[in-house]
């Protein structure tokens, strides 16, 4: 139901006025999601049930949250990083609408494809700030787009503050390595091989760190993180670098 209302949306309101209007039209939607099974880590809502996805994933019924996400912002609050300047890479509409309302942070969103509500449009492989400029970087599902990775790797750790952290994760295969090869072009072949019509590669998560260490990181982590019902967290991987 959620997909054809989403489908149906799409095709009749403008896409400036659905993002303007979005979130009135989710708590509408969310009437019938009331209950307190479930919470999200970002709009604090409790529900019924998460809204499932055919990619396995789950959506927050009132801000529309994907399960990574929730996530992310709870280990950004636990760990006390939202504060001072943050940079985050074609942001999610539910934690762009959080973090723009921070008043502790300055808040840097960017998107080069104009896809995501974003302020900037940074290109992440030359991206137009100064040195050490950012506390905290959200390089969520970015690098697995990008063919020159490594040139913005090393822009990643240009920008960032000594002691800064920045918060990396793609879709991680479970062979070790780095699977690219830049003969294949077509979405077709893309689709059929990296997992998606736009991604270039598909990293494991010690190639991925692995990579990192050559644009001069020293200070990596990868961590495992289990499932949470009750928050609708699933089982993943994140990847944490920091200067």
């Amino acid at each position: 139901m959620y997909s054809v209302l989403k489908r149906f949306a799409k095709a009749l309101i403008p896409k400036r006025l659905l993002h303007t209007y979005e979130l009135p039209l989710r708590y509408l939607f969310a009437f019938q999601y009331r209950g307190k099974n479930n919470a999200c880590t970002i709009c604090d809502h409790t529900f019924k049930k998460f809204i499932p996805l055919n990619e396995k994933d789950i959506l927050c019924p009132y801000c529309g949250s994907r399960a990574r996400t929730r996530r992310l912002y709870q280990l950004l609050e636990e760990r006390s990083l939202l504060t001072g300047k943050i940079l985050h890479f074609s942001p999610s509409r539910s934690l762009y609408r959080k973090l723009n309302t921070k008043k502790n942070i300055e808040y840097f969103s960017t998107d080069y494809e104009d896809e995501f509500i974003a302020k900037f449009q940074y290109d992440i492989t030359n991206i137009d700030c100064d040195d050490n400029t950012f506390d905290l970087i959200i390089c969520y599902h970015i690098l697995e787009h990008i063919v020159e990775d490594e040139k913005a790797m090393r822009e990643l750790f240009r920008v960032l503050k000594p002691n800064g952290v920045c918060y990396i994760q793609t879709p991680f295969q479970k062979n070790e390595g780095i699977y690219e090869d830049y003969s294949i072009v077509s979405k077709e072949d893309r689709l059929k091989f990296f997992g998606q019509e736009d991604h270039v590669r598909v990293y494991s998560s010690q190639g991925l760190a692995n990579r990192l260490a050559k644009s001069s990181f020293e200070k990596i982590s990868v961590q495992e993180f289990e499932e949470n019902t009750y928050f609708g967290l699933k089982n993943e991987t994140i990847i944490t670098v920091s200067k």
